[in-house]
């Protein structure tokens, strides 16, 4: 029945870890429906959606996880649409249960709760999440964060699913580091996190039969996405007091931030108000940049009350500098050299100081002073060779944001930016600079202005670069490997019009009857895989291996920095490209998610 502990305790893992067959011999003597038949309704609910996800935290031998998966099969021979992950801390335990689950759908993690750090930074949202004699195992003083997090990992209407053991001696807990737990505790806890819980088993008897053992099951429910930072953000954008457009700026930055590259996280850290998550500062500035570059300079349009146009951060030797620059230019892997490559820096740095010191500053907790976003800004000497990728742009400092914001603004892009425009139309349309577009059907204007500008949908620079290598050896189709002689394409493998990225590693040459075949459809998981050795085999001939390429050195920084802010779950210095695949399916199932993306 026991299974492994979730929390980051010593005594604890190496107890599983030194017990192992032991512990093994006992959790497979019984089956998944021995222990959890009355809550199996639950799980069959959830393997009945489409694109399913499902974590076991403290997995142990893979008993309860490799009946999941089992049952998974049954409800679609589709596994690309089902993510099964089994998170285990104590290392022996989990090579069991890889051993167990061997040849079926299930994703292994070597991961613990309070943190659940390589968890999260998979950006996987959960249908449902199974902690089967695991809370006993969590400290009193962690709950209430471990609580959180698991919170942090529900899709609306997700649920997590709690076995409570009781009946302890105090040589038992003390020998596998077990504490006291009570079906009270986890309902004022769900309670403050907006979880509905529901117990679904008054007592039930030990199944190995243990004298004095007993347990419940309790079961949470998230109704929305139970954090409240949906309607938080929803009140800045829309209810919050503005005398610029500068709160709905920032909202808008680090919404394309979480939407766009999951890969930006530099950490995660943990607070007594709540888990945070640390971005890097120059990032913020640089899309601040991107954002308000066009709507100022080329469209002239007001940003606050003010008689003039120019904001705080426009200064001369700066922003005044990079006026041939378009918004598209501020983008991760662009290079700047001489008096621009001073300017941006400048530019980055003032724009670092503006956000520090007005919205982050001003926008606050709903009656409270306390501030939502923090900046830790730092000082930055001007140079004259400025590549933008992950490492430039932590020198400026960091940001830091709630891990529930954070989530909710990649969860729920789509919903909120629109939300976001209209606010910032409206805003805009009450300054006296623009009251030549006041009136509502004068707005047309003020929106086409708030485009979010992506580089140009060109595929020119790698269309030239398949063109050399063909003169030279035989090229194929990543898809479908038929060759390549004269009519082909270059594909977005994560389709443009739904993720716009211009990204060398998201361009692939393609058949062109496949290519149109595909449109703007989304891969399955089956399709990448059966690609892999063709697509790491372009990637490595056209931007990585070739000594030939006149800045080969530069082109494969640029190819690793796009990518590794691009993709969730890459180190920053990854030049990995087997680890930049399998960040690939992951963000292929985050887009089939979040955006329930036909697939092909």
């Amino acid at each position: 029945m026991t299974k492994r502990s979730a929390t980051v305790r010593h005594s604890s893992t190496d107890f599983y870890n030194n017990s192992v067959k032991e512990i093994t011999r006992q959790y497979l003597s019984l089956s998944f429906e021995d222990v959890h038949s009355h809550w199996t309704h639950h799980l069959q609910s959830a393997l009945k959606k489409q694109n399913v996800a499902i974590l076991d935290v403290g997995a142990g031998a893979g008993r309860d996880v490799s009946y999941i998966a089992k049952l998974a099969a049954q409800y679609s021979s589709d596994t690309s649409s089902q993510n099964i992950y089994a998170v285990e801390p104590a290392i022996e335990m989990m090579k069991v249960g890889q051993a167990t689950t061997q040849n079926q759908n299930v994703h292994w993690l070597q991961d613990a709760l309070p943190s659940l750090d390589k968890t999260t930074k998979l950006e996987i949202s959960f249908d449902l999440i199974l902690l089967s004699a695991v809370w006993m195992h969590i400290a009193p003083s962690n709950r209430a964060r471990s609580m959180r997090k698991l919170a942090n990992l529900l899709k609306p209407g997700g649920k997590i699913v709690i076995s409570l053991k009781f009946g302890m001696t105090k040589e038992e807990q003390q020998e596998r580091s077990m504490y006291d737990v009570s079906v009270e505790e986890i309902e004022r806890l769900a309670q403050n996190l907006g979880l509905i819980a529901q117990l679904e088993s008054s007592t039930s008897i030990d199944k190995l039969n243990r004298a004095g053992i007993y347990w419940q099951t309790v079961v949470l429910r998230m109704p929305d996405d139970g954090t409240g930072a949906f309607p938080f953000i929803r009140h800045v954008a829309i209810n919050d007091g503005k005398s610029a457009t500068h709160k709905l700026a920032l909202l808008r930055v680090l919404l394309r931030i979480a939407d766009g590259h999951p890969g930006a996280v530099l950490r995660r850290e943990h607070f007594s108000g709540g888990d945070r998550v640390i971005l890097p500062l120059g990032l913020v500035s640089l899309y601040w940049i991107h954002q308000y570059k066009d709507l100022i300079d080329h469209h002239g349009l007001f940003q606050t009350p003010n008689k003039s146009a120019k904001m705080g951060f426009m200064k001369k030797g700066g922003w005044c500098e990079l006026g041939e620059r378009t918004s598209s230019d501020f983008r991760v892997g662009n290079l700047f050299m001489g008096e621009e490559a001073v300017a941006l820096c400048k530019t980055l740095s003032t724009c670092a100081q503006n956000i520090r010191d007005m919205p982050s500053r001003y926008i606050t907790l709903p009656y409270s002073d306390a501030r939502v976003f923090e900046v830790a800004s730092k000082r930055v000497k001007p140079v004259r060779r400025l590549f933008l990728d992950l490492d430039t742009l932590t020198q400026w400092g960091e940001f830091s944001l709630p891990e529930s914001t954070w989530l909710a603004l990649s969860r729920y892009a789509c919903w909120i930016e629109p939300v976001i425009v209209s606010e910032w139309v409206r805003t805009m349309a009450t300054y006296s600079g623009n009251r030549q577009y006041a009136a509502f059907d004068k707005r047309a204007y003020l929106n086409q202005a708030l485009n979010w500008l992506e580089p140009i949908r060109t595929t020119t620079e790698v269309r030239n670069r398949f063109d050399a290598l063909k003169s030279k050896q035989a090229m194929q189709c990543v898809w479908s490997a038929k060759a390549l002689k004269h009519k082909y394409d270059i594909d977005h493998s994560m389709p443009f019009s739904r993720w716009p990225n211009n990204d060398l590693w998201n361009l692939v040459p393609s058949d062109q009857k496949v290519n149109n075949e595909k449109r703007d459809r989304l891969p399955t998981e089956r399709k990448l895989i059966e690609a892999k050795e063709r697509m790491l085999d372009w990637w490595k001939m056209a931007w990585l291996d070739d000594v030939s390429i006149k800045d080969n050195v530069a082109l494969k920084q640029r190819f690793f920095a796009e990518a590794n802010i691009a993709l969730p779950g890459l180190p920053r210095h990854n030049l990995s490209v087997d680890d930049l695949f399998e960040a690939l399916l992951l963000q292929r199932g985050r887009l089939r998610e979040m955006q329930q993306l036909r697939e092909w």
